[in-house]
């Protein structure tokens, strides 16, 4: 399955003049020829549980936990089977976690219905111990395909990967963490052993292709989204592999608007989506999949979290 330009997919559906895809998609819904599916995003929201304070210098007055479940809430009026992910570094940042350690930022993301999360560094902020901890609070896997954790306490206990059905799409997600050496300390992550991201990402995009027939591989990162060295990143994982079709990542807290495209192992476009820092946006992307040609088209933005946001 390939992505392809918006005048492509309407040429396809041999509708060239429509102006939209929303009149596109009633037109191929009515003939039945394309499938869609929303997804929403987030990273690095570090427990910003409230909005900023008015007088905040970058984000003033913007985000908010429950601004974020109503703008969540109004998407699934609309489609119901969204796509709900975070790329990691839920916790830390603010004096929630200090008092609660993580657990009202999991019971609310469940509440919001997540689909899944990314591992991040900081989820290891308070040790292995501290983790699991909350994890019963999370109604949602913490994917990592990247991380050993069998001879933790955390054995079994995240996955590699995840397969769901969304509008008729079978979606792959699998996910990828940074390695913590140097930026958590040994005595906080213990035994986890960090395997090689690449390879687990070819390993584990075959999986979800090959063995489970995934319309849609999606990858949630939390490597970071480039780096000037030849450190592993969203890039990196990009061009180098051949059936993931979108990375949403975090850790290096860019806001990607548009998501960045880069070409993988096959010369097909990958896209690359990150929602900056503190949940003051929301990462969306709108997939349109063509049912007899797999062909794929995406839009995506980034939605403002701001006070007019009535909760």
């Amino acid at each position: 399955m390939k992505f392809t330009s918006r005048r492509e997919f309407l040429k396809i559906l041999g509708i060239a003049g429509a102006g939209t895809l929303t009149g596109l998609s009633t037109f191929a819904f009515q003939n039945g020829g394309i499938r869609q599916l929303t997804i929403l995003h987030t990273n690095d929201v570090h427990s910003r549980l409230d909005p900023y304070p008015d007088n905040d210098p970058n984000y003033p007055g913007m985000g908010g936990f429950a601004r974020r479940a109503t703008v969540i809430r109004k998407h699934r009026t609309v489609d119901p089977e969204l796509l709900l992910v975070d790329a990691g570094d839920i916790l830390q940042g603010t004096p929630y976690f200090n008092m609660f350690g993580g657990k009202p930022e999991f019971k609310l993301m469940s509440k919001m219905k997540y689909d899944a999360s990314a591992f991040g560094n900081h989820e290891f902020d308070n040790g292995l111990e501290g983790f699991l901890e909350i994890l019963p609070y999370a109604e949602f896997p913490f994917l990592v395909a990247n991380y050993d954790f069998s001879q933790t306490i955390l054995k079994g206990k995240t996955r590699s990967y995840k397969v769901l059905v969304k509008n008729g799409i079978k979606i792959g997600l699998y996910g990828l963490g940074i390695d913590p050496e140097g930026l958590v300390s040994r005595n906080l992550y213990g035994d986890t052993k960090y395997l090689d991201p690449l390879e687990k990402a070819r390993e584990t995009e075959e999986i979800l292709k090959n063995q489970y027939d995934c319309e849609l591989v999606i990858c949630l990162s939390h490597l970071g989204y480039r780096f000037s060295s030849e450190r592993i990143s969203d890039v990196v994982v990009a061009r180098n592999t051949s059936h993931t079709d979108i990375i949403l990542g975090g850790h290096t807290h860019h806001l990607l608007e548009p998501p960045a495209v880069e070409k993988n192992r096959q010369n097909l476009p990958v896209y690359i989506g990150q929602a900056g820092y503190g949940g003051v946006h929301l990462g969306k992307m709108e997939v349109t999949l063509h049912e007899n040609t797999r062909e794929k088209f995406v839009e995506s933005n980034t939605i403002k979290i701001h006070e007019s946001q009535e909760v």
